[in-house]
């Protein structure tokens, strides 16, 4: 087995009502005298009435441009070096959670992370994932210090879009299938492996028991038990799976699926959750688990997750499926990671596996 680096959760976690409101103590109880706010504009709305008066701390806010992408990297870094920022904060979504930690990473200083969406673990892992300008997978760039403070405001979070939501329960889910893939073949588990294994499948079984009913409750604007426990497993145990076993908790198969599809300019209206999520049912028709793709449609139906090319705005044309087939093999995708030699046929195959299913 691989040496295992365990980076299992950021120094400092509250997700509460009322949890921004310890942000400024905080930052001061850190010394920090000047911060960084990076935010998207529909996050700051969303939590800006929620958020302390920064009496006693300078705070300059930034909104981002859309992307995570090593240009917008940059351009945080200068600005918050010309405004002598000694944390970075980022309020919103993942690729806010990633722009924050990689500009932090770039300055050697701390990052606060505040997730206006439960759509995936980014406010809990020291990785971003960084895209090109318009928005086409690039890399994923893993850090050395975890985040340091993570305040999740779960009334916040009970406003958001549902899809959101939806999306961060596909990509949460893929921690089990992937995790288990890329351990399958390992004779000796050590105990951060094990731990990981174990949070993996919590976040499985949480996620079919209240995914229904955490939705229901989205729509009605309430932080509702299942709601709690769904927002916690996305951003919070599904963060502690890769935190624990370091590349057995990371990502295999389903995420190199999302990796390619997202060559297509029609699915970049999708979520990364939503394409993992389809991700996972190939993965599971490549490794043979027929029984286990099937009992998840019915989930998948239920929730609203993509079952078919079809509805993530695809083609099931030949040239489609095959062009997929060759991002998901690409040298560098973790679906290598798994331990079988996959060719081009069997993920044509797998593909055509799911669209099957869905056809009868």
């Amino acid at each position: 087995m691989k040496s295992i680096n365990v980076q299992a959760s950021p120094s400092y976690y509250v997700c509460e009502v009322g949890a921004y409101e310890r942000l400024e103590s905080l930052l001061i109880e850190g010394k920090v005298e000047k911060a960084l706010l990076v935010h998207g504009i529909k996050s700051l709305c969303a939590a800006k009435n929620k958020l302390p008066a920064f009496e006693n701390v300078g705070v300059c806010f930034e909104q981002y441009s859309g992307e995570c992408s090593i240009n917008e990297i940059d351009r945080l870094q200068k600005i918050a070096q010309a405004s002598q920022s000694d944390v970075i904060i980022g309020l919103g979504g993942g690729k806010v959670m990633d722009l924050a930690k990689a500009t932090a990473n770039q300055l050697n200083v701390p990052v606060v992370l505040l997730p206006t969406l439960a759509s995936q673990c980014a406010a809990w892992t020291p990785l971003s994932v960084i895209y090109t300008e318009s928005g086409d997978y690039l890399k994923y760039s893993q850090f050395v210090k975890n985040p340091w403070i993570v305040l999740v405001e779960p009334t916040v979070i009970a406003a958001s879009p549902i899809e959101y939501l939806r999306a961060g329960i596909g990509d949460t889910l893929a921690k089990w299938y992937e995790a288990r893939a890329l351990t399958k073949l390992l004779d000796q588990k050590r105990v951060p492996v094990q731990l990981s294994l174990q949070t993996a499948k919590l976040c499985k079984n949480l996620l079919l028991e209240e995914s229904g009913q955490a939705l229901a409750t989205l729509n009605e604007k309430e932080v509702s038990y299942s709601l709690l426990t769904i927002i916690e497993t996305n951003i919070m145990a599904g963060g502690l799976v890769g935190g624990l076993g370091d590349e057995y908790g990371r990502i295999a198969g389903a995420h190199s699926v999302h990796n390619a599809l997202t060559q297509f300019e029609e699915t970049h209206r999708f979520l990364h959750g939503e394409k993992v999520a389809y991700g996972i049912l190939v993965q599971l028709a490549l490794e043979e688990e027929h029984v286990e793709l099937r009992s998840l449609l019915p989930f998948y139906k239920e929730i609203g997750l993509p079952v078919s090319l079809e509805e993530l705005g695809l083609r099931t044309e030949q040239n489609v499926i095959e062009k997929i087939a060759d991002g998901t093999l690409q040298p560098n995708e973790s679906i290598h990671f798994i331990g079988d030699s996959y060719t081009t046929y069997d993920v044509i195959r797998g593909i055509e596996t799911v669209e099957a299913y869905n056809n009868n």
